[in-house]
């Protein structure tokens, strides 16, 4: 990484830590959580090779801080069978905007020999209600992607709004940059559902610029359902 972006993220998370204060009867919470889909798409790219999904996961919340974990299987043609995430962060606010700095491993279990498939993140998001809206911003950044392919960027405009107390709205724009000719563009829109107060659905449009790189970047309409409890 180099001094610039190391000065901006310490800058970031220097801030973002001088501005977290936790209550004197703060408690630490766990949720659990549980989903599947008719596929695992990741940043418009299908990790199933466009099969099914099944995942779940669980979060530790205290305060502003949180940690936690999240697993799915993939399939990426080359033994690899499961994903397992690791995340930690905090979540400040600055006026009207939350905002969430953090960190993000992907790892993976099965994986073949050769240049390494995980990697980690560095997170800066954050959003902001906008009338009955919430719209955000994100960026990404990995000193080295998976395979050794170097550093990597991702930056992502999103929104989100709600149509009545069960139907909601929400879709992102993207843009996925890499050391070399992997660059592409995605978004995504969708309908989400309550069907429960701890039951969600979810129905998405994804697309990519770059049909060309493969099956696995073209359009597809997705639909999960995820549970928290």
């Amino acid at each position: 990484m180099n001094a610039l972006k190391t000065s901006l993220l310490v800058a970031a998370a220097t801030a973002a830590m001088g501005g977290v204060a936790l209550a004197d009867d703060a408690k630490p919470t766990v949720t659990f959580n549980i989903g599947a889909a008719t596929d695992y798409v990741f940043r418009g790219i299908s990790q199933t090779d466009e099969a099914g999904q099944v995942s779940g996961g669980a979060d530790l919340a205290y305060g502003k801080f949180y940690a936690g974990t999240w697993l799915s299987n993939v399939d990426f043609n080359n033994g690899t069978t499961m994903e397992y995430d690791l995340y930690m962060g905090v979540k400040p606010t600055a006026g009207p905007v939350a905002l969430d700095l953090g960190v993000i491993y992907y790892g993976y279990a099965n994986k073949p020999s050769g240049p390494d498939e995980a990697y980690y993140e560095i997170k800066a998001a954050g959003s902001m209600p906008v009338g009955k809206a919430t719209v955000g911003a994100a960026v990404y950044y990995s000193p080295e992607f998976p395979f050794k392919s170097g550093e990597a960027t991702y930056v992502e405009l999103n929104g989100s709004v709600p149509v009545d107390d069960k139907w909601s709205v929400s879709g992102a724009i993207g843009h996925q940059s890499v050391q070399g000719p992997a660059d592409y563009t995605t978004w995504n829109l969708g309908l989400g559902y309550a069907l429960t107060p701890k039951i969600g659905l979810d129905l998405r449009y994804w697309d990519t610029d770059e049909h060309s790189f493969g099956s696995i970047y073209d359009a597809r309409v997705v639909f999960g359902v995820k549970a928290t409890f």
